[in-house]
């Protein structure tokens, strides 16, 4: 309610976008960072004609509705982003802007701009007390974002009082530090905030705030400028007197004056004409542009060009040892030569996470053709700020870190999951394999913590080849993707064809040393299948038939057909091992009762790989142990009378 004639005035006289058409490509963005205030944004988009019929906004946070609690990125029409932990969409919408920026860079031609449009977006207090937002912020301002312009709803109001008990810096003069153009008005004055967005339009390199000195639950008399009214509803006794103080019908919740219908469905004509402009623009541009027109089509579209992935290279056994984060460089390298909507970098560790484009530039400044992002060392506003980018569509963009500073992003990998944006994370230095960084570095829960995480892709490559296997995957998949890479080298694995077709189903059968039915499956992923090989191997001249299955990604093996499933896993064999470097939490379920996990459920240590290793029991030796131990489990199970295995 405070909020609402700063955000009407913004609606109303600035913002670019055209109702009956959300995915136009120019539209300007609006993002509502306190995704909490969602009644807000539901109110504009139904008013301004989306189809967002009026009915929905009384049935707020229901089941099935439209209208849920927090905004949801392609449920409701005209929804940018899903919003709601503070500070994601205020660093989400740095990435809208960015990729704006680059996709002018690209197409724009002389006489013919095509992008060209701004990110707005709405913040709170609370927004602006999150670190993800400082960063964000950060980086923003050092690019210069002219075309980003944030109201900030300044009610002084959070949950538990006056932001005075916690909030008491200033804001204007930090955000003037970080390189921002800032002015402070009446957010209640309409004519105000016209003006300071019209000069905020003018700003056109720095990112612009406008302090919007605003009055919580605007209207009530018994609640506003108070913290009742932030995280309750007013109430049926206040909701009247709040309707009587501001002259309104009484009679009726959902009324809409005539007046006001009018002024806001203003939207729609206003909308056609700018998309109409903007449509006559595009016809002239692919006739004289036509190469960048029809490339234009296909990276909005997201379709990948044919045979795109002919680049992707093969790897020998001479090549290695490799690393796959170094093999994981490689394809990039190879990716952009092809594939020019690909974009991104790494929180200061691009050198170690072998994630820079080689040629290819750096993004800002008077570079906005580059495709390599220094995003410094801001992991949290990283992830945020690449699903901005993928979310506004044209781009695939990746970012890279150290896995175990996926504790860091993982609010915004969480979010990319949830909207389901096809954004590329890229973690390096995944294990105790780390070495002498020590158990700060070395990542543990971390395979298991983003397993359990629907809608995320989690890939652990074994080696060279199955990491071009999972780039491919990554590429060609809508949603977003982990990737998970070694720093240390890794034996390249003979390419029998197994692998390019077994990485995209999830898990594969590798190596058999045995004919029909294997006596025990050993299971790993990443640098552990090397382990398993070589454990098969001291298995066989045991005369013990061995099964190795190379699991790089869980979540594709659970996909696939439960033929497919028993084809890999034999529900017969039921002597089972899995090894893997990091916690054995969810191994089990591909174990069984009768099996055994290698695995590490503890922190690690300082000191060189290889000893680390053998140090924690991550061997061949070990392996070929729990093999024994299982083999021999199943067998003493097999003599037990069979009410007893049916109890069980």
């Amino acid at each position: 309610m405070g909020a609402a004639a700063a955000v009407y005035t913004l609606w109303s006289r600035h913002l670019r976008h055209n109702p009956a058409n959300p995915d136009w490509p120019d539209r300007d963005r609006f993002v509502l960072s306190p995704g909490h205030a969602s009644i807000l944004l539901y109110s504009l988009l139904s008013l301004t004609g989306y189809d967002l019929p009026i009915d929905e906004l009384g049935r707020l946070r229901r089941f099935g509705s439209k209208t849920p609690g927090h905004p949801e990125r392609g449920l409701t029409p005209g929804v940018e982003l899903t919003t709601g932990p503070l500070g994601a969409g205020f660093a989400m919408a740095v990435g809208l802007a960015m990729a704006e920026r680059f996709l002018a860079e690209h197409f724009n031609r002389p006489g013919f701009t095509i992008v060209d449009h701004r990110t707005f977006g709405l913040c709170s207090d609370g927004d602006l007390m999150e670190g993800v937002a400082s960063e964000a912020a950060s980086l923003a301002g050092t690019l210069g974002l002219g075309k980003l312009i944030f109201l900030y709803d300044d009610n002084g109001i959070s949950i538990e009082g006056s932001t005075d008990l916690a909030f008491r810096e200033d804001v204007v003069e930090r955000f003037r530090a970080y390189g921002w153009h800032v002015q402070s008005v009446d957010g209640e004055d309409v004519e105000a905030v016209d003006h300071a967005l019209l000069a905020a339009r003018e700003a056109e390199d720095q990112p612009s705030l406008i302090v919007a000195r605003t009055t919580i639950a605007y209207g009530s008399p018994g609640k506003s400028g108070t913290a009742a009214a932030h995280g309750a509803p007013l109430g049926a006794d206040e909701v009247r007197l709040t309707k009587r103080a501001l002259g309104w019908p009484e009679e009726s919740s959902f009324s809409v004056p005539d007046e006001a219908r009018r002024e806001f469905q203003r939207a729609m004509p206003r909308g056609r004409d700018l998309e109409d402009e903007w449509t006559a623009q595009f016809e002239r541009y692919a006739s004289a542009h036509p190469a960048e027109a029809a490339r234009w089509d296909r990276v909005v579209a997201g379709a990948l060009p044919s045979g795109w992935d002919n680049v992707l290279p093969r790897f020998e056994v001479e090549d290695g040892p490799m690393a796959t984060r170094a093999a994981s460089g490689k394809v990039l390298n190879q990716l952009i030569t092809v594939l020019d909507e690909v974009v991104g970098g790494s929180a200061d560790l691009a050198p170690s996470t072998n994630t820079y484009l080689k040629g290819y530039g750096d993004l800002g400044f008077d570079e906005w053709c580059g495709h390599n992002i220094h995003f410094g060392v801001r992991e949290h506003a990283m992830g945020s700020i690449t699903n901005g980018m993928a979310a506004h569509g044209g781009l695939i963009p990746y970012c890279a870190t150290f896995f175990v500073f996926s504790d860091y992003m993982r609010p915004s990998i969480r979010l990319a999951a949830l909207m389901g944006v096809k954004t590329i994370f890229i973690f390096t230095h995944d294990s105790i394999g780390v070495g002498e960084d020590g158990p700060t570095h070395q990542p543990i829960e971390h395979l298991a913590s983003l397993r359990a995480m629907p809608g995320l892709t989690v890939l652990r490559p074994a080696d060279a080849n199955e990491t071009t296997a999972a780039w491919k995957v990554a590429v060609e998949r809508s949603g977003p993707t982990a990737l998970v890479l070694s720093r240390q080298g890794l034996a390249v694995l003979p390419d029998t064809g197994r692998i390019h077709e077994g990485v995209p189903r999830g898990a594969y059968v590798l190596v058999e040393t045995g004919i029909g039915l294997p006596d025990v499956i050993l299971m790993a992923t990443g640098s552990e299948v090397g382990i398993a090989l070589e454990a098969s191997r001291a298995l066989a001249t045991d005369g013990v038939a061995v099964r190795v299955v190379s699991m790089p990604s869980w979540d594709l093996f659970e996909a696939q057909s439960a033929e497919y499933r028993e084809a890999v896993l034999p529900v017969a064999v039921r002597a089972r091992v899995a090894v893997e470097a990091a916690a054995s939490l969810g191994w089990h379920r591909y174990t069984g009762d009768l099996g055994e996990v290698v695995g590490l459920d503890h922190f690690g240590a300082s000191g060189a790989a290889g000893v680390l290793f053998q140090e924690f029991g991550i061997t061949p030796e070990a392996l070929a142990t729990a093999a024994r131990l299982s083999l021999a489990r199943v067998g003493s199970d097999s003599q037990r009378p069979a009410h007893a295995a049916d109890s069980r």
